[in-house]
């Protein structure tokens, strides 16, 4: 508050005026009017030097006891949004303990350009944790934020091209400073793969060089879509530590096997991170001769880098002597053990050390001698896997013998699943409709080969000292990383994805992959007390509204934003904060 003169019919007419500042800029309001100065000469022998001391005195009092006079009458101007989200500042918080400001202001310094790249990134990133949208979306609604945010809608799109850039630099960097934050053991790791499809109608192109070479493969191209789609897709290999928290990712053409994928990630992320060692935990999908050999240090010369896996083997894939071994009840054992949740369950099983041959191929695509490598494996039966598998059968066999009384109302498409159980069916070429004429009927071997190994589960491994259960236990640690791709896709929401360019498409799995270790290291600094979908909405609905003289309301709480205020020191419990004191809450370093 200070005091203010004017001339009003050529005489000085004092007040007392108070600034504040909407949206960055500075207003002023009178908060009292005083009257003539001429009224005062009687009075005061210096009425100038008496209202400024009045005024100083009530702005010490102001911000020892402040107070707001409310206009019930008051009405909101047209196209008024003075609503503000600090739910973000949570999130803030984990982006501040993982250095990525400091990360980028780093990158910075050698590159000639005026925006800013943590700025967009963090908005980015915020943006995706809260309200996942477009990033035209994200720059429309920058002002949900406290943060000021000055940019073009361009530059977002421009800094995608750094972002990409510096992918592999920034998992690095993620990965010290988890390591510091949370600790992390870096010796086992999760992998999985998924993939996301673009509603376009072509895959992209690749690019050669003058002798023919590809220099460039396109990104986006048709293969084995998680959701049976026709249209092309990209491919993300996901590593993940023991707290679920993800390690590191790599994009790859949709055309391409995630079977060929995972040692050239494995062996960028040994290199980057410093690894001595990585045992391996993935799907059956990836127990290819190829992955075993190479991490068990077998088909290079330098037998100094042997990592480790623990795979989920295919009892039905497997060799005849396997099924055999497998189904055979003899020395199988039962115990009871207590899982996770704290549930005692029957755990039957039975191992064996094994000296597995497998035949690798040579570079000119040749068949090498056939190498042995031993592993330990482990064969379990659960009577509720057993069930799960009848049921999912039974649907399956359900759709198929629908198929064969009508075999019009499906093709190529729509048959999905149901045509392993179907003999003789062939399809139209050139529309997919399925051909006429045949004899359909249902595979009977086939089903009843199936029943006999219903139940039976197998995982081997190269860690031979590793017991029965705790293969198991290991193994069950996947589930971690197929709700990381759910967190993903859902919650996220991933895709669509609203650019086209490999940069930009790259920059964009980039935030979402940071978004994501943010909120996994967030679950993890509260020891898991509350969901993902209960982070967020509380988050989100942790927002404010503008009152007056930079007073803000606030009208939500709950157990959510106690532990948080637990944990992370804030005071969250305010109804009403004033500018300064959301500042405050939102700086850097505190």
């Amino acid at each position: 508050m200070f005091l203010k003169k004017n001339k009003s019919n050529g005489k000085t007419y004092l007040s007392f005026v108070e600034g504040y500042r909407v949206d960055g800029n500075v207003k002023q309001r009178t908060v009292e009017k005083i009257g003539y100065l001429e009224d005062f000469l009687d009075i005061y022998d210096d009425p100038i030097a008496h209202f400024k001391e009045v005024a100083k005195q009530r702005t010490k009092e102001a911000k020892e006891n402040p107070s707001l006079d409310i206009d019930t009458a008051a009405k909101l101007e047209d196209d008024t949004d003075n609503r503000r989200n600090l739910g973000y500042a949570v999130v803030k918080e984990i982006y501040a303990k993982l250095r990525l400001r400091d990360f980028f202001q780093d990158k910075q310094r050698h590159l000639n350009i005026e925006y800013n790249l943590n700025s967009i990134f963090s908005l980015l990133v915020y943006n995706r944790f809260l309200y996942p949208s477009s990033k035209k979306k994200a720059f429309d609604t920058k002002h949900t934020y406290f943060d000021r945010f000055d940019f073009s809608l361009d530059d977002i799109y421009r800094s995608l091209d750094h972002f990409s850039k510096y992918s592999n630099q920034l998992q690095q960097h993620l990965h010290q400073q988890i390591s510091e934050l949370v600790g992390r053991e870096s010796d086992l790791a999760y992998y999985d793969v998924t993939n996301y499809y673009f509603e376009i109608p072509y895959n992209d192109n690749d690019e050669y060089n003058e002798n023919g070479d590809i220099v460039n493969k396109g990104l986006r191209k048709k293969g084995p879509s998680k959701e049976h789609r026709k249209t092309p897709i990209v491919q993300m290999g996901l590593l993940m530590d023991t707290n679920g928290i993800p390690m590191a990712y790599h994009m790859f053409p949709g055309n391409e096997s995630e079977k060929n994928n995972l040692l050239p990630n494995i062996r960028r992320v040994k290199r980057d991170f410093e690894l001595d060692r990585i045992i391996v935990v993935a799907d059956r999908g990836l127990n290819t001769s190829d992955n075993t050999a190479y991490l068990s240090g077998k088909n290079h010369d330098d037998m100094k880098h042997n990592d480790g896996y623990v795979y989920g083997q295919s009892v039905l894939g497997g060799t005849k002597e396997f099924k055999k071994w497998v189904i055979n009840r003899d020395k199988y054992q039962v115990d009871k053990i207590t899982d996770e949740n704290g549930e005692v369950i029957t755990f039957t099983h039975k191992s064996r050390i094994y000296a597995k041959k497998i035949t690798l191929k040579s570079s000119d695509g040749k068949r090498n001698k056939p190498i042995e490598i031993y592993q330990k494996q482990m064969a379990y039966y659960s009577k509720k896997y057993a069930e799960k598998q009848r049921k999912d059968r039974e649907k399956v066999l359900e759709k198929a013998r629908d198929l064969i009384s009508n075999p019009s109302k499906y093709n190529k498409a729509t048959s999905y699943g149901a045509t392993d159980y179907i003999k003789n069916i062939k399809y139209v070429k050139e529309t997919g409709e399925i051909s006429t004429g045949q004899a359909l009927s249902l595979n009977e071997e086939k089903i009843k080969e199936q029943e006999k190994y219903d139940g039976f589960y197998s995982i081997v491994t190269s860690e031979k000292h590793l017991s029965d259960k705790e293969m198991h236990d290991i193994y069950k640690g996947l589930w971690k990383i197929e709700e990381s791709f759910k967190i993903i896709k859902s919650e996220f929401k991933t895709r669509p994805i609203h650019v086209k360019l490999e940069n930009h498409i790259n920059g964009h799995f980039l935030i979402c992959f940071v978004t994501l270790v943010i909120m996994r290291t967030l679950e993890h600094l509260i020891d898991h007390k509350h969901s993902i979908k209960e982070i967020r909405e509380t988050l989100k609905k942790y927002s404010c509204s503008y009152l007056e003289k930079n007073y803000y309301l606030f009208d939500f709480r709950n157990e959510v934003i106690r532990t948080f205020e637990q944990v992370f020191g804030f005071d969250f419990s305010k109804k009403i904060m004033a500018l300064s004191e959301i500042k405050n809450i939102l700086k850097y370093d505190k």
